[in-house]
């Protein structure tokens, strides 16, 4: 965060510029122009990359920032966003047109004749976990006040646009059923499955829009939803795994008693049913570096497209993650995105390995009913001739 307070008699000049502040290991700095850039009647702000023409060449820095005049009424502050790629021929962006002249009189000049302009900047970075930039907490909640249903939405639009395209050919499904059942079980395993990078730099790919200010929180909420999947996944192992542990060490303790340890074998199994009666059945698990349909392809396909919406569930969400400082919304869209990726997995397996499969072997019993057409066709010409 980086903040400038000017008087009245800086704000007549033509250019101010902030003193310059590193932020994500870049060097940055904030200019306005109090008359306008470019443009009458307007204040101008931008955000700058300090220092530019000492960078080395190629340079590039790729930055979620929001600027803001404050007002002394705080919920009249103006806040504008966006997201930009700073480099050597773009190394300043921000608005011409942030707020018309006139309107600095309602309140954005403090009682010092001082107008203060602040700015938030996220560098965007890959997460060392995998493909999916993440926010600064704090400016996560920020940004969510703005844009939660945007988000939402672009969740949702995609499951309701994957859902009528899963099944949208009855005749075909059917088919495509009978074809799956039909396939020995090892190639059907082999298809249930994709590696984790795979999917997760094809999302990036799909949900990632440059210029678009909400890609960065689709991204990190995406993130926390692959978090949930990992931590749902290995639940079951970790519980059985202490639980374990615990008992061999009892068993060492000559003062422990069998009802001791008979409890402590039984509690994993009471937590595990009671975690698989509370949170609803996945489509997808985790394992180690895979993706891994949680059940029968064709099974999971009818339950995405049935399935109802994370917030028309009840209880209203299945992650069992520590939220103690969250808010719903993040819950909300942390299961939207958890469902989203869920989807995204099965419709990639789906069109990437059993829709190819179904359609080279529906083509193969079709040249084979052509093969033995030709055949029957030269067997009657051959009786004909014959007779």
């Amino acid at each position: 965060m980086s903040e400038i307070t000017k008087e009245d008699s800086e704000i007549c000049k033509k250019e101010i510029r902030s003193n310059v502040f590193e932020i994500g290991g870049h060097q940055w700095y904030i200019v306005f122009y109090p008359q306008g850039c470019e443009i009458c009647n307007h204040l101008s702000v931008f955000l700058c990359a300090a220092n530019h023409q000492k960078l080395l060449p190629g340079w590039n820095h790729f930055a979620l920032f929001t600027v803001s005049l404050m007002n002394n009424h705080p919920n009249k502050s103006k806040h504008s966003d966006t997201l930009h790629k700073f480099y050597k021929r773009e190394h300043d962006w921000g608005w011409k047109k942030f707020i018309e002249l006139p309107r600095l009189l309602d309140g954005f000049i403090d009682d010092s004749g001082s107008l203060i302009i602040k700015a938030q900047v996220q560098v965007i970075r890959k997460s060392v976990n995998g493909p999916f930039p993440c926010l600064d907490s704090q400016y996560r909640k920020e940004l969510l006040r703005v844009y939660f249903t945007v988000v939402k939405q672009i969740f949702l639009r995609f499951m309701k646009e994957k859902r009528n395209k899963l099944m949208e050919d009855k005749t075909r499904w059917t088919s495509l059923c009978a074809f799956w059942l039909g396939m020995d079980q090892k190639p059907r395993r082999a298809m249930s499955r994709e590696k984790m990078d795979v999917i997760q730099k094809l999302a990036v790919k799909h949900f990632f829009i440059n210029k678009n200010v909400t890609s960065p929180l689709v991204m990190d909420f995406l993130f926390k939803g692959l978090n949930s999947l990992v931590l749902d996944t290995n639940k079951e192992k970790i519980i059985l795994t202490i639980s374990k542990q615990i008992v061999r060490l009892l068993k060492d303790d000559s003062d422990a008693s069998e009802n001791t340890l008979k409890t402590l074998e039984d509690e994993p199994k009471k937590e595990i049913a009671f975690a698989a009666k509370e949170l609803a059945v996945p489509i997808v698990s985790v394992d180690n570096d895979m993706f891994v349909l949680a059940d029968d392809a064709m099974l999971l396909l009818e339950k995405a497209v049935l399935e109802p919406f994370p917030d028309e569930r009840v209880p209203p969400n299945r992650i069992e993650v520590d939220y103690d400082e969250e808010s719903d919304d993040e819950k909300l869209l942390t299961e939207y995105a958890r469902h989203t990726l869920e989807v995204f997995v099965l419709d990639h397996i789906f069109c990437n390995k059993i829709e190819i499969a179904y359609k080279e072997a529906s083509e193969l019993k079709m040249h084979e009913e052509l093969i033995r057409e030709e055949d029957l066709k030269k067997r009657r010409v051959n009786s004909t001739k014959s007779s």
